[in-house]
């Protein structure tokens, strides 16, 4: 249970990583697109009034890039002439500067945003080998509420692979469980086979049972649920 709770964890911070690297990196764009667009505006419009004439030629587009504050956009900026027709106007032309998305996105702050995809790469290769360190072979192995019993070796493991440490006894008992039809054993099967010698071996049972259960339910997704004592079921939560 907590092992799918950290693994649901790792992958909403890798989202929020990618996500955040994104966000960050189309602000930057956008803030950029701005600034490039007032600049190419005002050198228009300075250029426009210093020529007086509507002739677009070499010495306009020299012009125009001599008043670009921007220095990365110089010889990059274009000038497109639209010759639709303007509103109360028999005929016109209007000269629109543009920039490419390419030089707006070279231009504009990406490293707060590599950074922040870089962390995101670094993340998801330590959610890969993590998942493949901790997660335990199966082959041969028996599942049952998110805990796994490796029968060759005689040894548990939780969900991300790791040994559940059990006492001599818990591991004897927690055996006899998954053996058990059903994970269901009488107090008589637990104590015979325990504590064959022992007459009565209910406060050694009651002992073993209340110090076994927080183990189980902290590493798995299983309970024990008692029977008035009579029986104790291995169960899942």
């Amino acid at each position: 249970m907590q092992s799918d709770m950290k693994q649901k964890y790792m992958v909403i911070v890798l989202l929020v990583l990618i996500a955040a690297s994104g966000l960050t990196s189309f602000q930057s764009y956008r803030a950029t697109e701005r600034l490039v667009t007032e600049d190419m505006k005002q050198a228009l419009a300075q250029t426009m009034a210093e020529q007086q004439s509507d002739v677009i030629s070499c010495d306009t587009i020299q012009v125009f890039n001599g008043h670009l504050q921007l220095e990365q956009l110089r010889g990059k900026a274009m000038l497109v002439v639209d010759t639709r027709r303007q509103t109360g106007k028999t005929a016109g032309f209007q000269c629109v500067p543009q920039c490419s998305a390419a030089t707006i996105f070279a231009m504009s702050e990406q490293r707060p945003a590599m950074l922040l995809w870089i962390l995101a790469m670094a993340w998801a290769t330590y959610c890969f080998y993590y998942r493949r360190k901790t997660l335990p072979l199966l082959a041969g192995m028996t599942t049952y509420g998110g805990l796994h019993y490796a029968k060759a070796e005689g040894l548990f493991f939780d969900a991300r692979g790791q040994q559940v440490r059990l006492t001599p006894m818990q591991q004897q008992l927690m055996e006899m469980f998954f053996r058990a039809n059903d994970h269901l054993l009488t107090k008589a099967e637990i104590c015979d086979a325990l504590w064959p010698k022992k007459p009565d071996a209910s406060d050694t049972l009651y002992t073993l049972i209340r110090r076994l259960k927080p183990i189980i339910e902290q590493q798995s997704n299983l309970k024990i649920e008692v029977d008035r004592g009579k029986s104790y079921k291995l169960k899942a939560r």
